[in-house]
């Protein structure tokens, strides 16, 4: 579904990403782990089309789509989450999904009410606003809910573009142990047809959810497997500093 083949990114003299090939299947949750400065965020610019690779090459649902730029990305089902809200904090949490719903539909208009107002955006807002567990929250303006509702409307906009694939980038950072626990509700609620790639510093929750773990470090992949396997992984527990013990 989304593959990655020999991606190398420099900055300079710092190279960031060394010859990263990855392969996602259909419906496959992989989570990405590694230290600060591993290259994992810059992995996913290149995967979204914000950062383009020095070499190597990106290809979605067996097309290249190395050259294309985010909105067209997007378009052919690649969608992303971020660590930062990029919410409208003025609407309500219904009109941030019905305005994604709306690109994706061809509904988007310069009269707000007139997009939203379409019967397909109105069943994508009210299916994912299911999904993700924001029915109560549909009325209130962005501005208005906790944090850890923007996150769930973050995945939730996301979804409402309807991806092949999806991006999650840190979907819990600063928000606490009983979010986390939702966010692996929220993940079981998801159609399992949708294969997603998450960035995650939470072991527990890293072995929870993921069907296969990469591990980058200094830009390269070392390890790709099972959870399983790395639990038991000698070279990832160096990493780590011992950190493995606790997962």
């Amino acid at each position: 579904m989304l593959e990655t083949r020999n991606l190398d990114k420099s900055f300079g003299a710092i190279h960031v990403t060394r010859n990263v090939s990855l392969k996602l299947e259909r419906g496959e949750r992989r989570v990405i782990l590694g230290p600060n400065g591993a290259g994992k965020t810059t992995l996913f610019n290149q995967l979204v089309g914000e950062l383009i690779p020095d070499k190597g090459s990106v290809h979605l649902a067996g097309e290249d789509i190395t050259a294309l730029p985010v909105a067209a990305r997007a378009r052919r089902g690649l969608s992303r989450s971020y660590q930062k809200n990029t919410l409208f904090d003025g609407l309500t949490v219904e009109e941030n999904l019905g305005l994604a719903a709306a690109v994706h539909t061809g509904n988007a208009t310069m009269l707000r009410g007139d997009s939203l107002s379409k019967p397909e955006v109105r069943e994508i807002t009210s299916e994912v606003a299911e999904q993700v567990n924001l029915m109560p929250y549909l009325h209130a303006k962005v501005s208005e809910v906790s944090y850890g509702v923007r996150r769930q409307l973050e995945i939730g906009v996301a979804l409402a573009t309807r991806p092949l694939v999806l991006l999650m980038d840190e979907p819990t950072s600063g928000v606490g142990p009983e979010m986390s626990k939702g966010f692996h509700d929220l993940l079981n609620n998801l159609p399992r047809d949708l294969s997603i790639v998450i960035i995650e510093h939470d072991m527990d929750l890293a072995f929870d959810v993921a069907d296969t773990i990469t591990v980058l470090n200094f830009g390269e992949i070392v390890f790709d497997g099972l959870p399983e396997e790395a639990r038991g992984s000698s070279l990832l527990k160096e990493i780590y500093l011992g950190s493995w013990e606790d997962a």
